[in-house]
C-alpha cells in the first residue's frame, strides 16, 4: 500500500471512528467488546484497502468485515460455553427511561441469531434499504426480506414472554402486598383486645 493510501486510511478512520464504534455497538452489547470488534475489522480493511476502489463504499465494506467478524466469534465463543446453574446478574441501566429502553432491546436482541441480528441492525438502526443490505451482507433481497420478518417475528415473541412474566411478578407482588396488609390490621386488632383486656 502506498504512503498516499496509508494516510487516507488514516484520514477515513479519524472522521468515521465515532459513527463505525456506534454500529460495533449495535452489534455487540458489550462496550469493550465493540471497540475489539471495530479495532479487529479496521486491522482487517487496512491489509485490502487498496483493493476497495470506490472509497464511498468503505464503510458498507467496514460493516461487513465487522458482521462477518462477530459471527466468527460468536460460534468461538458457543463452542466454549459450558452450562451453568446460575444466570448472571442483570446490569440495570436507569439513568432515564431512554437507556432502559435501550438496554433492554440490546438485551433482547441477543435471542436473535447473528444473521438475524445483523440484518435487523442494518435496517433498522443503520437505516440501509433492503438492497443496501442484501449488499453488506452478501444475500439476495428475498432473504434479507424474509430473514427481517422472521427476526421481528422473533423479537415480538420474546418481548411479549417477558411482559407476561412481568405481569405475573406484579400480580404476586401485589398479593404479598395485599397478604401484608392484611397481616398487619389481623395484628392490629389482636393488639388492641389485648390492650382491652389489660386495662380491664
Amino acid at each position: 500500500m502506498s504512503h498516499g493510501e496509508v494516510l487516507e486510511f488514516e484520514e477515513y478512520v479519524r472522521v468515521r471512528q465515532d459513527a463505525l464504534l456506534r454500529s460495533a455497538r449495535r452489534l455487540v452489547p458489550d462496550p469493550v467488546d465493540a471497540q475489539d470488534l471495530l479495532q479487529t475489522a479496521l486491522a482487517r480493511t487496512y491489509g485490502r484497502w487498496d483493493g476497495i476502489a470506490d472509497k464511498a463504499l468503505a464503510d458498507a465494506y467496514l460493516r461487513r468485515v465487522m458482521i462477518n467478524t462477530r459471527t466468527e466469534w460468536w460460534r468461538a465463543r458457543k463452542l466454549e460455553e459450558v452450562p451453568t446453574e446460575q444466570l448472571p446478574d442483570a446490569s440495570v441501566d436507569d439513568a432515564t427511561e431512554q437507556h432502559a429502553d435501550r438496554a433492554l432491546l440490546m438485551d433482547v436482541l441477543k435471542v436473535l441469531a447473528p444473521k438475524q441480528r445483523s440484518v435487523v441492525v442494518l435496517r433498522h438502526w443503520e437505516q440501509m434499504s433492503t438492497e443496501e443490505t442484501a449488499a453488506a451482507l452478501g444475500m439476495s433481497t428475498g432473504t434479507v426480506k424474509s430473514t427481517l420478518h422472521r427476526a421481528l417475528a422473533r423479537l415480538r415473541q420474546e418481548l411479549e414472554s417477558r411482559e407476561a412474566v412481568a405481569r405475573a411478578l406484579d400480580r404476586g407482588g401485589d398479593r404479598a402486598r395485599r397478604a401484608e396488609r392484611g397481616a398487619r390490621v389481623v395484628d392490629g386488632r389482636r393488639h388492641g383486645r389485648e390492650q382491652e383486656r389489660c386495662a380491664a
